[in-house]
């Protein structure tokens, strides 16, 4: 009588399940030491992460938060020499960047350093900053290279300039910020005769943002490019 095919196969199978368990374990015994290891070493380093967040880091993130207090009040009262260096008592940005590195509150006074020198008028300054700051936020992120944007414009340098418009404009789009870089974007663009540039710029701000103040008055703008490409 022949012998069922899928009888057999199945058999094979389980042969081979069988070879492969085998050659597992096997495996286990010949290198239990180096896996239990590697086992251990996973778990210090989880609980050396979790240790480090809990009882180092978190502390001085408060620390941190509670430091810059003052140096946000200044910021807020236009005193920016003062939030950028302290008044002798109270920390400034920059002391915080340098004290609390590795927190999201020095990454945060980055930021706030960056736009004050923007507004001192110390372009080269502004740029550093804005650039160390780690850009997650939807908002802020935007805001920060269009800072730097408005930077590389009051160098001179347009192109760059524009390049920095694009990316707040592009950073997590939303019709708060995206259509405002935009603008910025294409009239940087018309500074450099790139007409067909900035008409894009435009056009993208009248078929993804038509519901804001740039999409509501957008085709003057349009109309304008268009005219000068003639």
């Amino acid at each position: 009588m022949k012998k069922d095919k899928k009888n057999d196969q199945s058999e094979k199978n389980i042969v081979a399940v069988e070879e492969a368990l085998s050659k597992s374990e096997q495996f286990i015994e010949r290198n239990q030491n180096l896996l239990i290891g590697v086992v251990v070493a996973i778990v210090l380093i989880i609980a050396g992460y979790i240790g480090y967040t809990r009882f180092i880091l978190e502390p001085r993130e408060q620390q941190a938060r509670s430091e810059m207090f003052m140096a946000e009040m200044y910021f807020e009262k236009d005193s920016l020499r003062l939030a950028l260096e302290g008044d002798g008592a109270n920390l400034g940005f920059l002391d915080i960047i340098s004290d609390f590195s590795m927190t999201k509150t020095a990454n945060l006074a980055r930021y706030y350093a960056g736009i004050s020198f923007l507004n001192l008028g110390e372009y080269e300054d502004a740029i550093e900053h804005l650039r160390k700051f780690r850009k997650r936020d939807q908002l802020l992120g935007a805001m920060a290279y269009g800072a730097m944007g408005d930077a590389y414009l009051q160098l001179d340098n347009k192109s760059e300039a524009a390049k920095q418009y694009r990316r707040a404009a592009n950073h997590q789009p939303n019709p708060l910020t995206s259509p405002a870089f935009l603008m910025k974007m294409g009239m940087v663009y018309e500074l450099k005769g790139e007409h067909k540039s900035a008409l894009e710029a435009y056009q993208t701000i009248k078929t993804d943002f038509p519901a804001t103040n740039e999409g509501r008055n957008i085709e003057k703008y349009i109309a304008r490019v268009k005219m000068a490409q003639k």
